[in-house]
């Protein structure tokens, strides 16, 4: 007797806030009275679109979105810009209050928790953990006095930290929700600490010093477990996806050398032809921007086909094709950037590069797509930076590391990608 349906159509239709309606639902779930929607000459009328954003995602109506946000670390705050518009200024995260003539300490590293929801800034007298949604200060602490902290690592799980002395000859293992010191990795060989990397399973610890030999370590038992030895002052690395090789750059070389975790040897150098620096290097009467190298900085990209390197000497980013025996330089890749650069950060998906300069490049095209700036239009100039992707609830969901280390993820898909050409070819 009744038709098919006829049940729904006798239940009540309710509006956007879950109230009744017995006229006429708009796009936005409004509800009007039937004549009032009726359209004529002297009243046109059109049915509303949808004007929530919570409904139709990021870029519609008030722009209620899940967000993907830029933070960048200076002396004493943290920089917010807003990467899906056009890295517009968001806000200034005040972490450090000091009076005018006292100088804020200088930022080592930054790093961030999807389990805490927190970032942890690395202070030269500091490590500071900061709530992402609240932006309070959750901690920070100073441990002993003239030894903390330099740049720190997150464990896969988000709940445990290391964290690099201040110069010194260990590494802290700090809890990531309390602070608390869980150990200490001691690093003899390895003085005055500063970068740190670790392994994408969370269980090696590969801790550079301001000097030659490089200190691996297992996290589990907080012990050394070997070292590695380059030819000059170890700057700026990254590790592959399974942390199987270390890729180092170092003072007085444009390049960078390549050890093998397994034997603790290098194994490889990669020079950029002497023609384009070495001269300009030799001359003291020269001076250029950076950390007393000719290059500050080593990027991998997720899926280790290329390695970038900042090239202080003709202020720009080298390319390297890495998809051979060894990594090729490509002059046609070469990136001039706006400002002297110092450091390098692939971005979520490794689709975007971020520049200590302010460049954002696009990597796949190698050409610069934006800039970041501050309130004020200035350069960032940040070696601290970090693609951040939030749920619609303001909780952290996805990060990247400010060192740009293979991921094993995106490796797997190319190799897998290159076999198939490889099959369909024959």
């Amino acid at each position: 007797m009744f038709a098919v349906g006829a049940e729904a159509q006798n239940k009540p239709k309710l509006d956007a806030n879950g109230m009744p309606c017995d006229g006429v639902l708009d796009g936005a779930l409004q509800c009007f009275k039937p004549e009032a929607t009726l359209s004529t000459p002297d009243r046109p009328y059109r049915r509303a679109g949808e004007s929530d954003g919570r409904r139709n995602g990021p870029g519609r109506g008030f722009t209620l979105g899940a967000k993907q946000l830029i933070y960048a670390a200076v002396p004493g705050s943290v920089v917010v810009l807003d990467a899906k518009k056009n890295y517009t200024f968001v806000k200034r995260i005040t972490f450090e209050h000091k009076p005018a003539p006292l100088p804020l300490e200088s930022i080592a590293g930054m790093a961030a928790s999807t389990a805490t929801n927190m970032i942890y800034v690395s202070t030269r007298g500091h490590l500071v953990a900061i709530d992402l949604l609240t932006e309070k200060v959750v901690w920070s602490n100073a441990y002993e006095p003239g030894t903390c902290c330099e740049r720190g690592q997150v464990t896969p799980d988000g709940l445990t930290l290391d964290v690099g002395s201040d110069l010194k000859n260990f590494h802290r293992v700090i809890d990531a929700r309390t602070g608390v010191v869980k150990g200490i990795i001691p690093t003899p060989q390895s003085m005055f600490n500063h970068n740190v990397n670790m392994s994408p399973d969370g269980k090696t610890i590969f801790a550079a010093p301001n000097g030659n030999t490089m200190t691996i370590a297992d996290l589990a038992t907080m012990k050394p477990t070997g070292t590695i030895t380059f030819s000059d002052h170890v700057r700026v690395f990254v590790t592959n996806h399974d942390a199987s090789r270390v890729y180092a750059n170092l003072n007085n070389l444009l390049g960078f050398e390549i050890a093998d975790v397994k034997t603790q040897k290098v194994i490889k150098r990669i020079e950029v032809p002497g023609e384009m620096w070495k001269a300009k290097w030799a001359d003291p009467n020269l001076h250029f921007y950076g950390h007393g190298a000719p290059m500050h900085g080593i990027a991998m990209t997720p899926d280790e086909s290329e390695i970038w390197i900042p090239d202080a000497i003709n202020n720009q980013v080298l390319v390297f094709d890495n998809t051979g025996e060894w990594p090729k330089l490509d002059l046609t890749k070469s990136i001039k950037t706006e400002a002297p650069n110092g450091w390098i950060t692939m971005g979520l998906d490794g689709k975007l590069a971020y520049m200590a300069s302010g460049d954002v490049v696009d990597v796949k095209t190698h050409k610069i797509v934006g800039y970041l700036r501050d309130e004020y239009g200035r350069n960032m100039d940040s070696e601290k930076v970090l693609d951040l992707a939030f749920d619609l609830n303001g909780k952290l969901v996805r990060k990247v590391n400010e060192f740009a280390i293979g991921d094993p993820q995106a490796y797997e898909a190319r190799i897998a990608a290159q076999k198939r050409v490889k099959e369909t070819s024959r």
